[in-house]
């Protein structure tokens, strides 16, 4: 996926378009969730820059990620992941309670014997 460059320190943007997850793949990513476990947590504070960076990295490195949401959120999970979402050019995979799974692929990203990343962390 293409990105535009930003300032150093800052979440890159991304470009509007991109192609969306059919409802076959959403499910074969949400089969591949399951066992994972949530790599990424939003706290009291919400969604802060260094939480975008932090879920950006984690999506350059795995391409599926497991986000959970506190109880001081404020908003709810749906609309959090929604935004987060939007923000470092990911799809929602799926929400469950306080937990939202996130997709970016990564076509730089080296696969190891056609291993996706997600299994390997």
């Amino acid at each position: 996926m293409c990105r535009e460059e930003s300032a150093p320190g800052r979440v890159k943007s991304p470009l509007t378009w991109r192609m969306p997850l059919s409802s076959k793949d959403r499910a074969a990513l949400r089969g591949e969730a399951h066992h994972l476990t949530a790599s990424v947590h939003v706290g009291q504070h919400g969604i802060t820059p260094s939480l975008r960076q932090t879920l950006d990295d984690a999506l350059r490195t795995r391409e599926l990620v497991k986000v959970q949401f506190g109880r001081n959120a404020g908003v709810g999970p749906k609309d959090i992941a929604n935004e987060l979402a939007a923000s470092v050019g990911a799809d929602v995979v799926q929400v469950i309670g306080k937990t939202a799974t996130l997709y970016r692929e990564n076509p730089e990203l080296e696969r190891k014997d056609g291993v996706p990343p997600w299994r390997h962390a």
